[in-house]
């Protein structure tokens, strides 16, 4: 393992791994190897180019595009000289962009100029009237509209050295670098603003723990616009100097072929992205024993899914990873000193300079044992949400964050998650954490995937639902779940209403989006 890199902007982090391995390779995609050198050459370049256009720091670029070196170079030149990338996903449409690019104050729109059935070039010929701050359009692989700019002649703009350098020296460690925007799980989006310090923090300690260094390689298929791909897979792999092959957008198949390739040591995802890969015949007939560490997070993973993993890669450490948008990527993993029975119960400990606190609904801190909210404190924390000062003072109070997650930790300090607090439901009377349940459902062989939430019930006033994806192959019952559940569960916890789906509604980020299932009443 290589020493990882230590740097205060995001930009000097690139710009030392670039003095320090230029020749050495940083990504793979579409079988094109480029290397350290290259990206911090040519997103100078596009850094130039943004300050042809008048850039100024602050000023924000959203990117829509998939997994490609392009949406790199934009962040790492935006990064460079104190512009914000504002994350969007390209299955966003007209509300979620009118929205967030309106929120935000959006200067500049980096777009891919098709997808599918989806022509950006003329969506945005014909929206710009709603999105006023956007005055710039610059479109990818693809010929824009009159006034549009191309992505090749960015990206090929002449070295204007002095005003670089000027530009370059006036980042500093609290300078914004990313507006995310929740998934929406939830509500009405909010906009984490991510600063270079915030998101080098989540890296840096994600870096040293996982011990990642140049000899390390892994699919990155996580979407860029949200924290665990550009965090916890890019920059975090920058600062030990590893490389990731880009995945453009999730694809058992494409993941398979550059499996088969490249003979890679991580193997990084939400649970999703494990259970579709597991339920991959050809995946499964790969060679894994190259593969040192499996990292599974963004949402709760169930024990069952974790045994397969095991299983599924003889070799290596299987480790939870916990972390949010508000901060910037990962504040929890596995120790590696934890044993695999631990791993299954806990998500993990706080990693680096992190604090964590469980709290009552009065905020008063509760001891070992108790159910609260789960409150972190550290520099990987988020400044708050970007034109929201009442969401703002709500969630986070002097320093620490309010996750909105539920959980315990016990004496040795490991956290014990049992799920979001709005998302627990009163049955009869009794508090049920839908967490807890769908993790004993998750292990009933007939089941791939599942997602409870409560429901209104005129005798028990709230009751839960949970709607079940069967495993392949299989034709599970009402009667068989609940029974399953009844030897495993106290009874008030035994789902009352079981829906058997297809498939079900996924956030950007490959999570199960439950605000989509609640709106179903």
């Amino acid at each position: 393992m290589s020493d990882i890199i230590q740097a205060d902007t995001i930009g000097s982090a690139l710009e030392k791994a670039a003095a320090a391995s230029p020749n050495e390779t940083m990504m793979i995609y579409d079988g094109k190897e480029i290397s350290f050198g290259e990206v911090h050459a040519i997103s100078d370049r596009v850094a130039c180019g943004l300050l042809e256009m008048g850039f100024q720091k602050g000023d924000k670029i959203g990117i829509i595009g998939l997994n490609q070196p392009e949406w790199l170079y934009t962040y790492f030149a935006a990064a460079k000289i104190g512009a914000v990338v504002t994350g969007l996903s390209v299955r966003y449409r007209d509300s979620e962009l009118d929205y967030i690019l309106n929120q935000s104050g959006t200067r500049a729109v980096l777009s891919l100029a098709t997808m599918g059935d989806m022509n950006y070039v003329s969506f945005f010929r014909d929206f710009r009237e709603k999105i006023p701050s956007v005055s710039e359009f610059i479109f990818m692989g693809g010929k824009g509209f009159e006034g549009s700019f191309s992505f090749d002649a960015l990206m090929n703009t002449d070295l204007a050295t002095d005003a670089l350098d000027r530009a370059k020296a006036s980042v500093v460690p609290v300078d914004d670098i990313m507006i995310i925007y929740t998934s929406g799980t939830t509500g009405t989006p909010k906009g984490a603003v991510i600063t270079h310090r915030s998101q080098l923090a989540s890296a840096t300690a994600q870096a040293v723990h996982t011990r990642v260094g140049p000899e390390d390689i892994f699919p990155l298929a996580l979407p860029l616009n949200h924290v665990g791909g550009i965090t916890c897979g890019v920059l975090t792999s920058l600062l030990g100097r590893a490389k990731y092959v880009l995945i453009p957008v999730f694809s058992p198949d494409e993941i398979v072929a550059q499996c088969a390739k490249y003979r890679m040591t991580m193997a990084n995802g939400v649970p999703t992205m494990h259970v579709l890969l597991l339920m991959t015949e050809s995946y499964r007939a790969l060679d894994h024993s190259g593969v040192r560490l499996v990292i599974i997070g963004g949402s709760n993973a169930d024990a069952t899914l974790l045994k397969q993993l095991e299983e599924a890669y003889p070799k290596a450490r299987v480790m939870n990873l916990y972390g949010l948008s508000e901060t910037s990527g990962m504040v929890v993993m596995s120790p590696w000193e934890s044993d695999f029975d631990m791993t299954i119960q806990s998500i993990g400990k706080p990693i680096g300079p992190v604090e964590v606190k469980v709290v009552d609904e009065m905020g008063n801190e509760l001891p070992p044992g108790e159910i609260g909210e789960l409150c972190f404190r550290g520099d990987a924390v988020v400044k708050g949400y970007h034109g929201m000062p009442d969401k703002t003072n709500e969630t986070f109070k002097d320093g620490w964050l309010s996750t909105g997650d539920m959980g315990l930790l016990n004496e040795e300090g490991y956290i014990f998650l049992k799920g979001r607090k709005k998302e627990m439901y009163i049955q009869g009377g009794f508090n049920v954490y839908p967490v807890e349940v769908e993790n004993v459902i998750a292990g009933h062989p007939k089941v791939a995937m599942v997602a409870g939430i409560g429901v209104k019930d005129e005798v028990l006033g709230e009751v839960g639902r949970y709607y079940i994806i069967p495993a392949p192959g299989t034709e599970p019952t009402e009667e068989e779940i609940k029974a399953f559940c009844k030897e495993r569960l106290a009874d008030y916890k035994v789902p009352r209403q079981i829906v058997f789906r297809k498939e079900l509604p996924m956030t950007p980020a490959g999570k199960i989006m439950k605000s989509a299932l609640e709106k179903e009443g």
